[in-house]
C-alpha cells in the first residue's frame, strides 16, 4: 500500500508571466527548489493572455505535499498561477461575441468565462472598426476541461445575454493532444 504523500504524480501549471527577461526562469525556481521534475514547458511567446501576459504550460512530476508548495512558492514569487491539477484542458471552442464587446467591459467578460477552474480564455482577437465606442467583435478561443464545453457555452450565454452581446457559438471543436 502506498501513501498519498509520496506517490509520485505528474501534474500541469499554467502560468501567465510578464514578458521581461528572466520571468521564465524565476517560474522554475520554486519547482526546482520545491522538488519538482521538470518534464515539459510550453512557452507560447507569440501569444497574450487577456491580461497581456505570456502564457506558459509546465508539466512536472512529483508528490501531491511537494506539489502544494511549489505551487505555494510560485505565488509567494508573485508568479500568476492560473492552473494548478493534474486535469489537462482537452477540448477547444471558438466563439465570437457583437455588439457593444469593449464598452460592456471587455475584461470582466474574459474573467467570468475563466471564473471556473474548467476554462481557460487561450487567444483574443479583437476588432473594432468604427472605433471602441461602437459595435465591435471578439473572436476568444477557449480551452476547457473534458466534458465541461456545455457548462462553459452556458456561462458564455449567459454572460453574452445580461450585456446585450449576440453569441455566435463554436467555430470549430477541437481536441488537444
Amino acid at each position: 500500500m502506498s501513501d498519498a504523500g509520496t506517490d509520485i504524480r505528474a501534474y500541469t501549471l499554467r502560468l501567465e508571466l510578464v514578458d521581461e527577461p528572466g520571468e521564465l526562469l524565476r517560474s522554475l525556481r520554486p519547482i526546482a527548489e520545491h522538488g519538482g521534475n521538470l518534464l515539459s514547458i510550453f512557452h507560447e511567446r507569440g501569444n497574450v493572455t487577456p491580461r497581456g501576459h505570456i502564457p506558459v504550460e509546465v508539466d512536472v512530476e512529483t508528490t501531491p505535499d511537494r506539489f502544494e508548495k511549489i505551487i505555494d512558492g510560485l505565488r509567494d514569487a508573485g508568479i500568476n498561477v492560473i492552473q494548478a491539477g493534474t486535469e489537462r484542458y482537452s477540448e477547444g471552442l471558438t466563439v465570437v461575441l457583437s455588439g457593444h464587446v469593449i464598452d460592456t467591459d471587455l475584461s470582466e467578460t474574459l474573467s467570468r468565462i475563466q471564473e471556473s477552474a474548467s476554462a481557460s480564455v487561450t487567444n483574443l482577437s479583437l476588432a473594432a472598426p468604427e472605433g471602441t465606442a461602437n459595435v465591435s467583435s471578439a473572436r476568444i478561443q477557449i480551452a476547457a476541461e473534458a466534458g465541461a464545453t456545455d457548462v462553459v457555452l452556458e456561462r458564455l450565454r449567459t454572460v453574452a445575454d445580461e450585456k446585450g452581446l449576440h453569441l455566435i457559438e463554436p467555430l470549430a471543436t477541437d481536441r488537444r493532444t
